[in-house]
């Protein structure tokens, strides 16, 4: 297999598109010789830039199509998809028809903030897929005792980000700064690849 066979597709959260300062992070650090990271903008985001007025998120069935798209595009031996907030939930939704080899969500938005109760979890119990869920400890889509409450599939696994919020910011008090979590962030993600594609 050659250096490049891994193609991992990252997709932006619903606030802000691939450009964002977080998703140019992750996808520099992310990527190598090895790894091959893709980038995309869902077609509301496209709307946004032409019209230069804020457009809400597609509903899901657009979201996956664009996605999947994405997806069929790619013509790697393996693929990794993933993406920050909405983007991962996304990738974890189309992750089993696609047959990909991993998931990697940055921030999985669990529930909106403030409604624990309005849970966007039920998929999660049956997923087939590998998939690392990236998680900051105040994340308000989903904090650690809530987490523990759900059931994830047993090919989930969760690693937290100490003081992290959605965006994997911390606090200026913390031991990290936002620009070390991020890094953290980013070499769980490509850990997770190389074991996913290795397995």
């Amino acid at each position: 297999m050659n250096q490049t066979s891994i193609t991992f597709i990252l997709a932006h959260g619903a606030g802000a598109d691939s450009q964002s300062e977080f998703m140019q992070f992750m996808q520099r650090e992310i990527a190598n010789d090895q790894i091959n990271v893709i980038t995309f903008d869902f077609p509301y985001m496209f709307r946004r830039h032409q019209t230069g007025k804020k457009s809400p998120p597609d509903r899901m069935p657009k979201l996956i199509e664009s996605f999947s798209e994405q997806i069929r595009q790619v013509n790697t031996d393996l693929v990794i998809i993933g993406g920050k907030s909405m983007g991962g939930r996304v990738a974890t939704m189309i992750a089993d028809d696609h047959n990909v080899d991993g998931v990697v969500a940055m921030g999985y938005p669990f529930h909106p903030p403030g409604k624990p109760e309005k849970t966007r979890t039920e998929h999660l119990a049956d997923l087939q897929t590998p998939t690392l869920i990236l998680q900051g400890t105040r994340d308000p889509f989903g904090k650690p005792d809530e987490v523990a409450g759900y059931q994830l599939s047993p090919q989930i696994s969760v690693e937290w980000l100490g003081d992290g919020n959605h965006s994997f910011e911390t606090l200026k008090r913390s031991a990290l700064t936002t620009e070390d979590t991020w890094r953290l962030a980013a070499q769980k993600t490509h850990h997770f690849i190389i074991q996913a594609t290795n397995s």
